[in-house]
């Protein structure tokens, strides 16, 4: 895991080239195996493959969303709000373990925060994303996650470089 943590970066740039259906199957699984609060399960999730798709999907943000249109895969995270009071903090978990599932096999990936964001014309992101896959109203979407092939290679965070001034041992 902590191999994992030290070598995981964002990536958003991605070859052209598509993610074998079993990494898919492995991505899947993971991400139902997320925990969530009181076991409620409160998410759902879309993969989504179709190019003229994540091309639409690219403009749910003004800026930070573009790479989605040359992923081989998006994952949207979204949740029923109804089911649990906690579905952001939930979906979060959901979100940051399809990025390390990725990254785990090998795929680059990228978090898209979508949820209190807008589209380059002012329009919600979250409405943008509802019309573009048909996502009913009821469903709030918090975020999705781009993988692809990588086509960058980034280097870890040096541990030096860590924020151990963000750490703070029994009291503040």
């Amino acid at each position: 895991m902590l191999d994992l943590l030290r070598t995981r970066r964002s990536i958003r740039k991605y070859k052209s080239a598509p993610i074998p259906s079993e990494q898919i199957e492995q991505i899947k699984e993971a991400i139902l195996r997320s925990p969530s609060s009181r076991g409620l399960d409160p998410w759902e999730f879309i993969f989504v493959q179709d190019k003229a798709l994540l091309e639409q999907l690219s403009g749910a943000k003004q800026h930070g969303a573009e790479f989605v249109g040359n992923a081989a895969l998006a994952v949207v995270i979204c949740a029923d709000p109804d089911v649990c009071d906690v579905w952001i903090e939930d979906c979060s978990i959901a979100s940051i373990i399809t990025h390390l599932a990725a990254h785990s096999l090998g795929l680059g990936s990228c978090w898209v925060q979508i949820r209190l964001r807008q589209t380059a014309d002012g329009t919600d992101s979250e409405a943008h994303i509802r019309q573009v896959l048909g996502i009913p109203d009821s469903i709030r979407v918090l975020s999705m996650v781009a993988i692809g092939q990588p086509d960058q290679k980034l280097r870890p965070v040096a541990k030096d470089k860590l924020k151990y001034h963000k750490l703070h041992t029994n009291r503040w």
